[in-house]
């Protein structure tokens, strides 16, 4: 059959079906028959297996069926909050406090829909965050949402104008919380949006005519900070267009889809470098007259602390601006010794960050609390906060990481000596690279760095013992000394975060749990892991000596047999075992076995 019959036969076909749009498989039949007739069974037509899309509708309900699920209390995100944050306790306070209550209203909002009524109008806990740079603003917010499980989307303020002038639209930031949270509006509308540099939209009182970028932005700001619904479509936006046009081309029908921003936490934060000044003078102008009492010079820190909606409205902003942001929480400056707890830290960014650097050469890297402190001090000098640690620890280790990468060395003990002469220690090390193995070079490079994973594992237990409490409830883990040393050892063995390294130890509890069970299942045996043999099976798998598919076999192979013989022995079914029963398996079964003998 050539082209040209295939056709014929393909439209009168189609007149059989009377106008009608055939059915995919009658059509994928036809060519099927075609390909035969043509190559016989040499060439076969496969239908590409698809994914069923939920209608509409379904789509709707299974929107519709998701609420928030928010338990967490304000003292449970202090504690969080802590695990991260040196210092700031006032503004850890009152930002976990009614970011939680924020949260928790509309969960009780939603299960009460009648207690709504009682309010005419309702004011978000939207809050304003001021504090100098470099001192955790913007990580205490990502780390909130993060721990919420919530959206968030970060803008400056600088870079937005009043909507119909030329620069960013506020409402791309609701947008963009849409497209943080994968499309799903309803997900979206609980979410959190953060402006930095709020306070460089104060209106400057030198300037003439309209002031888009400043008192227009504040303006622009002002029913999405309250209560407005936001089109997702975007006349310039190409993207969104042509989102509109797929969802039409699916359902055959034109939906504009918004998203309501009454749920939407906005959180500003900026220095305000003169707003102490203008506090100073409201406190200084109110202490004038007989009977004040004259207070000494007071800090910035303390200025601050004293802010009023008024102190706002003679910096710049528009009053209506200010009545929205109901919350104030002010960030302390840190000095050095804030700054040394940040690197001491085994949570923190910054040292982390740069093992992972020389880690991708293969390369561990270990800092001693003496070189922690130099670093601190020079950070300290920038006056830039927590930002001033990533320059001085890349300005102290960029030689070492320029250089080590080429030789043979995969350790690097980062000593006070090393940052205050770092080209005199990268020469004793490349003469090391060059010695034979157990030069007096070598040698003296290893007993540095172990030196050093003996101090890092004490430190790791340390911090351990004085957060158990919290470590042990959040993660579901009775931390015992053995675990926690077994803990601290994997620590130093790997560049995580303890938060990584706790969920890899309750997978590994929750797997020798399941472990328990499916032996009870398969054999009608109860056996029950002592916690020192939980220990040592844990230790086994984070050493790589063990693999989680081998644990089952591994007690299968070691006490089917034996307590099926004890059982059928004694008639017991329920057994304890230790870690030395876990050690020697046939010398505790000969135990239980001797137990029943010498039993009258």
């Amino acid at each position: 059959m050539g082209r040209y019959d295939y056709y014929t036969e393909t439209m009168k076909s189609d007149k059989e079906y009377n106008g009608k749009i055939p059915d995919p498989k009658e059509i994928e039949k036809e060519i099927g028959e075609f390909l035969s007739k043509k190559f016989g069974g040499e060439v076969r037509i496969i239908s590409p297996a698809g994914k069923p899309q939920d209608s509409p509708a379904e789509e709707k309900r299974s929107r519709q069926t998701r609420r928030i699920n928010f338990e967490l209390k304000p003292e449970e995100l202090i504690a969080y909050l802590d695990q991260f944050i040196v210092r700031q306790e006032e503004a850890k306070a009152i930002l976990a406090t009614k970011i939680c209550t924020h949260f928790n209203r509309i969960k009780h909002a939603e299960s009460h829909p009648e207690d709504q009524e009682l309010l005419v109008g309702r004011i978000k806990n939207n809050v304003l965050m001021i504090g100098p740079t470099g001192v955790g603003k913007t990580y205490m917010i990502k780390l909130i949402a993060k721990k919420l499980g919530v959206p968030f989307v970060k803008g400056d303020a600088t870079k937005f104008s009043e909507t119909g002038y030329v620069g960013g639209d506020v409402e791309d930031l609701v947008r963009d919380l849409v497209r943080e949270a994968n499309d799903d509006i309803e997900l979206a509308q609980y979410g959190i949006i953060y402006i930095d540099e709020i306070d460089k939209i104060a209106s400057s009182r030198n300037i003439v005519g309209a002031d888009v970028s400043r008192t227009g932005v504040q303006r622009a700001l002002l029913k999405p900070m309250e209560e407005t619904d936001v089109d997702l479509k975007v006349p310039h936006d190409p993207i969104s267009m042509f989102q509109e046009l797929e969802r039409f081309r699916k359902t055959g029908k034109r939906e504009k889809q918004s998203v309501n921003t009454k749920n939407i936490l906005f959180i500003m934060s900026g220095a305000f470098a003169d707003l102490a000044e203008i506090i100073n003078r409201r406190v200084t102008r109110q202490e004038i007259g007989f009977g004040s009492q004259v207070k000494g010079s007071q800090s910035t820190d303390e200025l601050l602390r004293q802010v009023r909606s008024e102190d706002l409205i003679q910096f710049g902003f528009e009053s209506e601006f200010v009545g929205r942001l109901p919350v104030h929480a002010v960030l302390e400056h840190l000095n050095e010794a804030d700054l040394l707890e940040i690197l001491k830290n085994p949570n923190n960014p910054v040292i982390l960050g740069k093992k992972l650097d020389f880690a991708a050469y293969g390369i561990q890297v270990k800092f001693s609390e003496g070189a922690l402190a130099l670093l601190a001090k020079q950070a300290y000098t920038e006056k830039t906060g927590a930002r001033g640690l990533v320059s001085a620890v890349e300005k102290a280790l960029l030689p070492f990481e320029k250089v080590l990468p080429s030789t043979t060395i995969g350790i690097l003990p980062v000593t006070e000596a090393l940052i205050q002469n770092p080209k005199a220690l990268l020469d004793d090390m490349i003469h090391a690279a060059g010695d034979p193995a157990g030069s007096s070079a070598v040698s003296s490079l290893k007993a540095a760095f172990d030196q050093l994973v003996v101090a890092e594992r004490r430190t790791i237990q340390n911090y351990i013992d004085t957060n158990q409490k919290y470590l042990s409830h959040k993660h579901n883990l009775t931390l015992t000394p053995s675990r926690t040393a077994i803990f601290a050892h994997y620590y130093s063995k790997n560049t995580l975060d303890v938060e990584r390294i706790f969920k890899k130890m309750k997978l590994y509890s929750d797997e020798i749990k399941n472990a328990e069970l499916s032996f009870y299942k398969q054999h009608d045996i109860n056996i029950v892991l002592e916690e020192d043999a939980i220990d040592f099976l844990m230790e086994k798998l984070i050493n790589g000596e063990i693999q989680l598919p081998e644990l089952r076999d591994r007690l299968n192979k070691d006490f089917e047999l034996g307590l099926k013989l004890v059982r059928e022995k004694t008639g017991k079914k329920r057994f304890f075992i230790n870690q030395d029963a876990l050690r020697f398996p046939e010398d505790y079964i000969a135990g239980l076995l001797k137990q029943r003998l010498t039993i009258p």
